[in-house]
């Protein structure tokens, strides 16, 4: 079969999965033709699905498509049946769900990590009381006031903006439009719309801290998720790679968006992220301490598997969402209200195992960027990250 054949019928099965649940397909930016098509046909059946993708799996080695794109295209379409076999009623375990989907075995993570984090923690924000006393605390004074969270959003989207721009540079027509949003299971969206240009939602569900706005934003736009869409839009779908139009939940495309993403604020600021947030803030006339925000950062560190730890107790040991609390509320020093909100997505079937991308994702490539020095060398590899079409087993 010729590569743009099998590219077709790629984009048509990934689409088709958007028919079976809103929201699947991320973002599409190909022929909108191929969309209508698949709109204007009857639902499909899932099973009828997984047995294309697994199809199509047979058929990559006979094509003409070069060894990266094949890599590519294989993992995501066994990923596209085990969704396809779940959606059909397929009994699949957890792990091996997590598995299929985003290239990585994931475990139990060890409590004592947990607890030295604690401890390192207490460090940073010493005193009486129990140390989740202490951080909520903490976070209550780094509460950004509502009024004053979009301009916040400005003022450091414009900075970050100005940095990527240097660095990756990015179209000159490209734009990220910013919106606040309310119940919805996650802090933070980004919807890439093509040409170009994002909208990111904010979700006002929750309190936002200044602590954590730059690295949203620069997870969701600079030089995170719009950043990545709007370079691979400009090189590999503008070279061809048309499968680069289509971006699916559930993928290992996932995985190394959010783990990319996750490492963006450092890749573009530096270890120093605080400090210079800091100046931003003070400029607005906020005060915000950016050294004891880097030191928190740094000591919490060890709770990145907390959250995956919970969506493992509930999926894989069936243990009761009020146990689950729990734990995320011991170990991620979380709110009721926080540890609920996490529930809402380790429970929202299109999202249960999305977790183990930004925990996996930033552990895998965190550790292939921190191989090489910080510098030119760390930067030529983040670049790669947004440029290429790489998979976590290329990493490995």
């Amino acid at each position: 079969m010729d590569s743009d054949t099998l590219v077709r019928r790629y984009l048509l099965l990934g689409l088709g999965f958007d028919r079976l649940e809103d929201g699947f397909v991320d973002a599409f930016t190909g022929d909108p033709a191929l969309r209508r098509q698949v709109e204007n046909a009857p639902t499909p059946d899932p099973r009828e699905l997984a047995a294309t993708a697994a199809q199509l799996r047979t058929e990559l080695p006979g094509s003409d498509l070069s060894a990266e794109r094949a890599q590519f295209i294989d993992v995501h379409l066994r990923a596209l049946e085990c969704s396809g076999r779940k959606f059909a009623g397929a009994d699949i375990g957890f792990v091996d769900e997590v598995q299929a989907y985003f290239d990585v075995r994931i475990e139990k993570g060890n409590e004592d990590d947990y607890s030295d984090a604690h401890r390192r923690m207490g460090e940073v924000l010493p005193g009486p009381g129990p140390l989740a006393q202490r951080v909520a605390e903490h976070r209550k004074l780094d509460e950004i006031p509502a009024a004053r969270l979009n301009e916040c959003v400005d003022a450091i989207s414009s900075a970050l903006r100005d940095r990527v721009r240097n660095v990756f540079p990015l179209p000159a027509s490209e734009t990220v439009e910013y919106e606040v949003v309310g119940d919805k299971p996650w802090s933070g969206f980004n919807y890439y719309l093509g040409d170009y240009r994002s909208k990111v939602a904010i979700n006002s569900d929750l309190p936002q801290f200044m602590a954590n706005l730059p690295r949203l934003i620069a997870h969701e736009s600079y030089p995170g998720h719009h950043t990545e869409h709007c370079r691979k839009e400009a090189g590999l779908v503008g070279t061809g790679q048309l499968e680069q139009t289509l971006f699916l939940v559930n993928t290992p495309q996932c995985l190394m968006a959010e783990g990319l993403a996750d490492l963006a604020l450092e890749a573009i600021v530096g270890p120093d992220w605080g400090l210079w947030a800091q100046e931003i803030y003070a400029d607005l006339g906020l005060a915000f301490d950016g050294a004891t925000a880097q030191r928190l950062s740094a000591a919490s560190g060890q709770l990145l598997g907390v959250r995956q730890d919970a969506a493992l107790m509930l999926h894989d040991e069936r243990r009761t969402e009020d146990d689950v609390a729990q734990f995320l509320q011991r170990w991620s020093l979380s709110t009721p209200e926080r540890a609920r909100q996490s529930l809402k997505f380790l429970s929202a079937p299109l999202w249960r195992a999305y977790t183990s991308t930004y925990v996996e994702g930033y552990r895998l490539l965190g550790g292939w960027l921190g191989e090489v020095p910080v510098g030119v060398e760390r930067t030529d590899r983040f670049r790669r990250l947004l440029d290429e079409p790489l998979v976590p087993s290329s990493l490995r």
